[in-house]
């Protein structure tokens, strides 16, 4: 598996998408078990040996539908309200979650439900709509040997990005095609201000940042740990962790590191809901608390790279490579749903026009 393929998922194509849903695995139960359709981005991932025990513990099928990045996975659920792809739904994050609830394709959960899984989140939260599951935060990594190689400090602030001795360093994802770029720009206007972000961004495209399509394309191309020319990069804070996981050479410090500028952090959660007309809901409310379950909280850490939003859970011993933030930068739900669309536009016309 490559290191971080769960994030080349993640936040979001946000362009109606053709509908076909893909198949991505069924799990083996007995014949006469019915199924629970999960819908899922591409980027969902756990071990399956727990998957294949909720299985016998909650007498169904699973079939795990995965359909594309979380945006993507959004609109075809909305296109499809009519007959839903999935009976529960993962992967909903705090950028799409009003849309979600705006649209009306995801379902209340019962009383009981709702105060059980809003008792064991603490402040990791999506609102009554859907339950937490995991969250990690968008931020700059940079690769420490091109660092050290060129004597130049790391920028202290995304002003100094702006500045001509860290021209072409930088490489961001686009934020109409990219989850980690459209919560990068999120950042910047919510540590910033609208108008000052946009001047930022004007800025730094006369300093030379470099704009991929998606997460995969800056880290595995442009990035300089992985080859190409830029030692800076829109990543994740788990990033190194996944770094030192994976790594070959079984390294025991990271290559990379993370940046907790001002204005460049932004916190995502993950989430999983009911959706609205699907089916098998006893099943399917098993499956939401399966997923708040301890054994799933400690194996997302390593499988999907999130920290668990049960603060009972350990962290496991690789995520002592990414440190949390002590702050970060957000807006409401309602802000997002409300503005997200003319300032992917807005942006557009400064960075790529």
């Amino acid at each position: 598996m490559n290191i971080m393929k769960r994030y080349t998922l993640l936040f979001s194509t946000f362009t109606k998408l053709a509908l076909v849903p893909v198949l991505a695995c069924a799990f083996s139960t007995p014949s006469s078990a019915q199924d629970l359709k999960v819908l899922v981005h591409n980027s969902f991932s756990l071990p399956k040996p727990l998957l294949a025990k909720f299985e016998l513990d909650a007498g169904v099928k699973l079939s795990i539908v995965k359909a594309g990045d979380a945006g993507e996975m959004l609109n075809k659920l909305i296109l499809t309200r009519a007959q839903p792809l999935g009976d529960v739904v993962y992967g909903i994050d705090n950028t799409l979650i009003a849309k979600a609830q705006a649209a009306g394709v995801l379902d209340a959960y019962p009383t009981a439900v709702t105060s059980l899984t809003q008792q064991r989140a603490g402040s990791i939260g999506l609102g009554a709509s859907a339950t937490a599951i995991g969250y990690s935060y968008v931020t700059l990594n940079y690769d420490k040997a091109s660092f050290a190689k060129s004597g130049l400090a790391l920028p202290k602030t995304l002003e100094d990005l702006t500045q001509p001795a860290y021209r072409n360093l930088l490489v961001v994802q686009n934020p109409a095609t990219s989850s980690p770029g459209h919560a990068f720009m999120l950042a910047t206007i919510a540590g910033m201000g609208e108008t000052a972000a946009f001047d930022w961004w004007a800025r730094m495209r006369t300093n030379g940042v470099k704009v991929a399509k998606g997460w995969s394309d800056a880290y595995y191309t442009e990035f300089s740990r992985n080859g190409g020319k830029h030692p800076l990069v829109v990543s994740y804070v788990t990033s190194p962790a996944a770094e030192v996981f994976y790594s070959k050479e079984k390294v025991v410090e990271p290559p990379t590191g993370s940046l907790f500028l001002k204005g460049g952090v932004f916190q995502q959660i993950e989430g999983v809901a009911l959706v609205k007309g699907g089916g098998q809901r006893e099943a399917a409310i098993k499956f939401i608390e399966f997923m708040r379950s301890g054994a799933v909280q400690d194996a997302l850490q390593t499988s999907m790279w999130m920290f668990p939003v049960d603060p009972g859970v350990v962290r496991t011993e690789v995520m002592r490579h990414a440190p949390e933030p002590a702050s970060y930068d957000s807006l409401s739900h309602d802000v997002i749903l409300a503005r997200s669309s003319d300032w992917v536009s807005r942006w557009t016309r400064v960075v790529l026009k």
